[in-house]
């Protein structure tokens, strides 16, 4: 078996653009006919140029290989160029490559990935989902009172899906983030940040977890005010409280207080995740499928969270391949925690396989078919294509005082 050929899709997620404004696919394919898919989470350049690189990289180290030779593959992508460290353009192209050569495996020996890596360790997996608007834009004028800023809808949002069956919920009140971060969080951060969780805990009682949200955008001494003012409503957790680059700083944060951290939807590779570890700057692993260098690198991670007794909670803000990608991790982990839906995975999420993620109750049920589980209706994501220039997620370019 060797590979033989690679095709690519840039597909326009339409509104309400649940996961990002766009989703990367990549298809491989071998001389046999086995085709798999991945997908390249990758926010820092035009996904049309990621694209490319990911055709790059197939004909530069995987065409003509067996996917089988997973580690080898890896090491070529991992080190072309004389790089061998963290890159997360790099890893988001050789994540998509790995997951579909994973495709291709399961597929050839009939067996769910899951089964390839350990088994399954879970008959279910509980997953959450964001709070986002009811109806209209995922993002809504910050003028208008919607669920990013008003207390009262979050909570009735909120309520809303533990009544549909969701045992937790993840929220981001925190005030905006940007290119200057970290910075510290205005009096009117922190009291519309304890109002949510206040809110929230209201209306849904010990029916489900608060997950709080924020995106790296507080100093270490901002975190503690803020993690001070949340710890008497018991978060589940309080996510990636500061930057990514020095989690020896977000350390100071977890040693601070009782709300348990979670990190790593920025972060590639066992390297940046061992420092995380070592550091003790998280309990909680959020690792994404289609960054953090793939299914075998996600194992491995998840492999050393277990010394340190972390957990792993799969992040998704991207398309449902590497949605297809966390479940199979999360499956065959003994110290998965939780995943993160996008809403039921119904929507355009569905439309885009040909048959849909399975969610019932609050739980995703991993799927018995081969490989990841997943067939992408390529028609589906060619009648999307993406036309437009902005970048997946964006930061403010002004410091929070403009």
């Amino acid at each position: 078996m060797h590979l033989q050929s690679i095709d690519t899709f840039v597909v326009g997620n339409p509104p309400p653009r649940r996961g990002g404004r766009y989703f990367i696919f990549v298809k491989i394919r071998t001389a046999c006919g086995i085709e798999g898919v991945g997908e390249i989470y990758n926010a820092t350049f035009g996904p049309h140029l990621c694209a490319d690189m990911a055709v790059d990289m197939f004909e530069r180290h995987f065409e003509g290989a067996d996917p089988h030779n997973i580690e080898r593959l890896w090491r070529l992508a991992y080190g072309a160029g004389y790089t061998l460290r963290p890159d997360v353009t790099v890893m988001g192209v050789l994540s998509a490559l790995e997951m579909a050569c994973w495709d291709i495996i399961g597929k050839a020996a009939n067996r769910p990935v899951y089964d390839l890596m350990g088994g399954k360790a879970h008959e279910r997996l509980r997953s959450y989902t964001y709070l986002y608007p009811t109806e209209g834009d995922v993002y809504p004028d910050p003028n208008v009172p919607n669920v990013y800023n008003d207390p009262d809808i979050a909570a009735e949002i909120a309520l809303h899906w533990v009544n549909e069956g969701f045992t937790a919920v993840k929220f981001d009140p925190a005030g905006p983030y940007t290119v200057y971060d970290g910075h510290q969080p205005t009096m009117e951060d922190l009291e519309r940040s304890e109002m949510f969780c206040k809110r929230i805990r209201e209306a849904v009682g010990t029916r489900a977890d608060m997950l709080f949200g924020t995106h790296g955008q507080f100093t270490v001494s901002g975190a503690k005010r803020m993690a001070r003012r949340l710890e008497k409503y018991e978060p589940l957790w309080f996510e990636e409280p500061t930057p990514p680059e020095m989690p020896e700083q977000m350390a100071e944060v977890a040693r601070f207080t009782s709300i348990p951290i979670s990190t790593g939807e920025r972060l590639c590779t066992k390297y940046e995740f061992a420092r995380v570890l070592n550091a003790g700057a998280a309990s909680i692993l959020q690792m994404n499928l289609g960054r953090v260098g793939g299914l075998m690198e996600a194992k491995k991670i998840a492999g050393m969270a277990e010394t340190y007794y972390a957990q792993i909670a799969p992040h998704l803000y991207c398309g449902p391949i590497a949605g297809a990608a966390n479940i199979q991790i999360a499956t065959c982990s003994p110290n998965f925690l939780i995943l993160e839906s996008i809403q039921k995975w119904d929507g355009f999420y569905a439309e885009l396989l040909k048959k849909p993620i399975q969610w019932e109750d609050g739980y995703v049920i991993p799927p018995s078919e081969p490989g990841l589980g997943v067939e992408l209706d390529e028609d589906v994501a060619r009648a999307h294509p993406y036309g437009g220039k902005e970048l997946h997620l964006e930061m403010e370019p002004d410091p929070i005082w403009k």
